[in-house]
């Protein structure tokens, strides 16, 4: 499979490099995901995200799509009062 040492250790920098990659994305969207959360006082979404992580990809979806929701619902009910 390897004939060599160098196959190895060229593997092994590759998968490191990638790691560090994808940790850099995910930590990124979370503390995003985190600070949006705590300004909106959305408690349940602020502790999935410090527990759970999911490569930015449920982050990504609180942030561009369920944060959005709650103050759009509170806008269209204090239109429809006055």
């Amino acid at each position: 499979m390897f004939e060599n040492i160098g196959d190895i250790y060229n593997l092994i920098g590759a998968q490191l490099v990638l790691f560090v990659a994808i940790m850099i994305w995910s930590s990124i969207w979370k503390y995003i995901a985190l600070w949006k959360a705590g300004r909106n006082n959305s408690l349940v979404w602020f502790i999935v995200f410090a527990l759970v992580n999911t490569c930015g990809i449920l982050e990504i979806l609180y942030i561009f799509i369920f944060s959005g929701m709650k103050k759009n619902n509170f806008r269209q009910k204090k239109r429809k009062r006055r």
